[in-house]
């Protein structure tokens, strides 16, 4: 795919991929220092956040160039299927990854059959909430595992199939 002169890939990769755990922590670094004073008490935080391997269902990762720039999975929620881990890169950011990478994530949901695609983000997030609001997805409830987290934005998004 070609956008603003950057051409990338979207490729499904296992969850263990080296590339998808390093664009995971540059997450993790990154969600540390936007939330830092949400996450001084570790307890704050809610089990059943994290994304445990075996709930995984897909995985996917852009690459420019050969350069790992952005990662997507879902990962199964009760019955539901949740996009989970969405993270572009700061290099490149506004050229159209996160576009492809959530098509390449609704595509993946359909295969696997799902209704919907449902999500959790924070509300220093904004980026992120304009990307979902103009990909269809509409706010819903907070759900769980999420309800503790009063920042937390969620949101759904029927897929056609």
């Amino acid at each position: 795919m070609t956008t603003d002169q950057t051409t990338f890939a979207v490729r499904p990769v296992p969850y263990d991929d080296p590339a998808a755990e390093a664009l995971r922590q540059a997450m993790d670094a990154e969600m540390r220092l936007r939330y830092a004073d949400r996450l001084a008490d570790p307890g704050h935080l809610p089990t059943g956040m994290g994304v445990r391997a075996e709930t995984v269902l897909h995985t996917g990762v852009a690459f420019d160039a050969g350069l790992p720039v952005g990662h997507i999975a879902l990962r199964r929620l009760g019955e539901e299927v949740e996009l989970k881990r969405m993270y572009v890169a700061p290099s490149h950011r506004g050229t159209g990854v996160a576009r492809a990478l959530l098509a390449a994530a609704e595509d993946a949901a359909r295969a696997l059959g799902a209704e919907r695609i449902i999500l959790q983000t924070g509300d220093r997030q904004p980026d992120a909430v304009r990307l979902y609001e103009r990909a269809g997805y509409t706010r819903v409830p907070i759900f769980p595992p999420y309800e503790s987290l009063d920042y937390s934005l969620c949101f759904e998004k029927a897929l056609a199939s």
